[in-house]
């Protein structure tokens, strides 16, 4: 990658503290609430919808040069809600530190932006292993309270070193309008957010329910069960550096997102088959990497159908906020499928695959070797 600064923020650690910690305390408040996962799983699925719908607001922040205001306000909203309201609080949190993050690191970089992008959603895979760690190894020796002071301990250390050493390179400017309705009017970007809207609707389904449904319909016991999720987090860091990779170098992130959003939606229809725990972990590996995969390019695939630069970020929270509304319902539905012994109606990705397809025809034509 080539910065085109001297210096570049890091990021990575400021994408590890908004990963959602109730990966590893769902089991806690199943045994505790008495409810079932997909109940639990609208925690995790507001958080969600704020972390992309938020992110509109807390752009317009960065832009207007208050960067180092909305991290300290998200970090404060993620420790409260640790302490009172997890889904609300922790996803504000979350909404105000991920956009600009996003989008902050991008402006260091001419060349691999992909790359850059992805390298700071690494930071969501490290907190999808640490977080869960430190659930699992303290819950039953200290209790559940102060299991959420340590991970807010270690979210104000994380914030520490990031307020210290984050800087923005664009200087503040006046933005346009909040949301700019013309956008759906170009084919495209309407084929690209629909097909956004399906995709993300069924995507987190694995990562909410692959230690419920191993634990329930396979019997594996409960530290198997727990490392799947370390797994299927782990390979993520791969899965979102690969894609960005060839995107960059060769391709380019419409033609890389194409594929990887259809073997992984043929991945999830594959879950339905699945009754032994070699096969649960053939599943998490190769889901854990093209599901990550679809994460990481979401936003540079957008970006590559924008030609006018002012008006990429706009329509980027825009797709942000059409995948979030997605998120919210897509866990919870999902769910109350896994807990009846089926994975969910994934039979749609397929068309959502032809869908991304058909906008990069409305965008390009039928001219496959052009680099998008």
């Amino acid at each position: 990658m080539k910065p085109i600064a001297s210096k570049t923020p890091v990021q990575q650690p400021l994408n590890e503290i908004k990963q959602r910690p109730e990966a590893g305390t769902t089991p806690y408040y199943a045994s505790t609430l008495l409810l079932p996962p997909s109940t639990i799983s609208w925690v995790g699925s507001i958080q969600i919808l704020l972390v992309y719908f938020v992110g509109a607001f807390s752009g317009r922040a960065l832009d207007a040069g208050h960067y180092r205001l909305i991290l300290f306000a998200g970090v404060t909203l993620q420790v409260v809600g640790l302490l009172l309201a997890q889904g609300i609080c922790q996803g504000l949190g979350d909404g105000l530190i991920f956009c600009p993050a996003v989008v902050n690191t991008a402006t260091y970089f001419t060349r691999s932006w992909t790359m850059a992008i992805s390298c700071v959603a690494c930071g969501g895979t490290t907190g999808g292993m640490v977080f869960p760690a430190i659930a699992q190894a303290l819950l039953n020796r200290i209790g559940f309270p102060w299991t959420l002071r340590v991970i807010g301990f270690v979210i104000l250390f994380n914030a520490a070193v990031i307020l210290s050493l984050v800087r923005t390179r664009l200087p503040s400017r006046s933005t346009g309008p909040l949301v700019e309705w013309r956008a759906f009017t170009e084919l495209p970007y309407l084929l690209y957010t629909v097909s956004m809207f399906f995709a993300f609707w069924g995507i987190w389904i694995a990562y909410y329910y692959v230690r419920p449904f191993s634990r329930n319909v396979i019997a594996v016991n409960d530290t198997m069960s727990f490392n799947l999720i370390l797994i299927i987090n782990g390979v993520g860091i791969l899965g979102r550096l690969v894609p960005a990779l060839i995107a960059d170098k060769y391709l380019g992130p419409m033609n890389v997102f194409i594929p990887v959003m259809f073997i992984a939606g043929t991945v999830l229809f594959c879950w339905a088959a699945v009754s032994t725990l070699p096969g649960m972990i053939a599943f998490t590996i190769f889901y854990g990497f093209f599901g990550a995969g679809v994460q990481s390019l979401l936003q540079a695939a957008l970006a590559s159908l924008n030609t006018d630069l002012k008006k990429t970020g706009v329509r980027i929270w825009m797709g942000f906020s059409v995948v979030g509304v997605a998120s919210l319902t897509g866990s919870p539905l999902g769910g109350a499928l896994v807990e009846k012994g089926r994975c969910l109606l994934v039979e749609r990705w397929w068309l959502e695959s032809l869908v991304l397809v058909a906008a990069r025809i409305a965008k390009t034509g039928f001219q496959l070797k052009n680099r998008m």
